[in-house]
């Protein structure tokens, strides 16, 4: 199995760049930094292409920040190398991420060891919120199928069919990349996750977030807080269902 890595890394936050490197260097695969698309270079005509309202059902309630449309961009810019390069999967990580256990390199070789061509395999950042399924593994190395995936895109690991699927179903996009991740039906990837948790997210010691989504209203942020849940449910439900018909 051939497996590349990619490391997102802003230009133009230079300070981020020596944690970036390192990190790629640590990687039991070969491993690349992958330009990330800047928003602020983007004009809003190319912005409002590609990130549209009200392309999806549950609708998302907030126009996205050229941020979060760049990182986007910058994820799907990851899964384009992993099919043109023809890997059977690729290593993804952003350049805020590093090790938080000796388990780190094991997990990785342990996801490895069972990865099909259309798993999406996430290293999240916390061991809470998500329920389901071991799928394979030995001992407390393993990986599970949630019933609803967390938000957070640090690091994962991605067949290069789960990467073509992806591809397929986001040249549109009215969501943040996380979001999206979540609705299996729309893209057709699994959406695995592995266990137990082996990293971190050091962004603070960093300079802080490269993305600023927009800045919300009071008015914005209880909307939120009340939508939250029940696009939750819905999207449970929906991948639910996706699964059945997909057994």
């Amino acid at each position: 199995m051939t497996i590349h890595g990619y490391v997102i890394h802003l230009e133009r936050a230079t300070d981020r760049r020596r944690q970036a490197e390192a990190f790629a260097a640590m990687l039991p695969m070969p491993a690349e930094m992958l330009e990330a698309v800047d928003g602020r270079a983007m004009t809003p005509a190319a912005l409002r292409e590609r990130a549209r309202r009200d392309v999806h059902t549950p609708r998302y309630p907030f126009p996205l920040g050229n941020g979060e449309i760049a990182c986007f961009l910058s994820h799907r810019r990851a899964w384009q190398a992993i099919v043109d390069a023809g890997h059977d999967a690729g290593l993804i990580a952003e350049d805020d991420v590093a090790p938080s256990s000796p388990d780190f390199l094991p997990l990785i070789d342990a996801v490895i060891a069972g990865i099909q061509p259309g798993d999406f395999v996430r290293f999240p950042l916390r061991d809470r919120g998500e329920r389901g399924p071991r799928m394979w593994g030995v001992g407390p190395l393993h990986v599970i199928e949630p019933y609803l995936p967390t938000l957070k895109t640090q690091m994962q690991i991605v067949g290069r069919e789960a990467a073509r699927l992806l591809l397929a179903a986001s040249e549109t996009f009215d969501r943040p990349v996380d979001s999206y991740m979540q609705m299996q039906w729309i893209h057709g990837a699994r959406m695995l996750s592995a266990r137990p948790i082996v990293i971190r997210e050091i962004d603070g010691q960093l300079g802080g977030s490269v993305i600023h989504p927009r800045r919300r209203t009071l008015v914005d942020r209880l909307v939120h807080e009340v939508q939250r849940p029940l696009i939750r449910l819905a999207v449970r439900q929906a991948n639910e269902r996706w699964r059945r018909k997909s057994a």
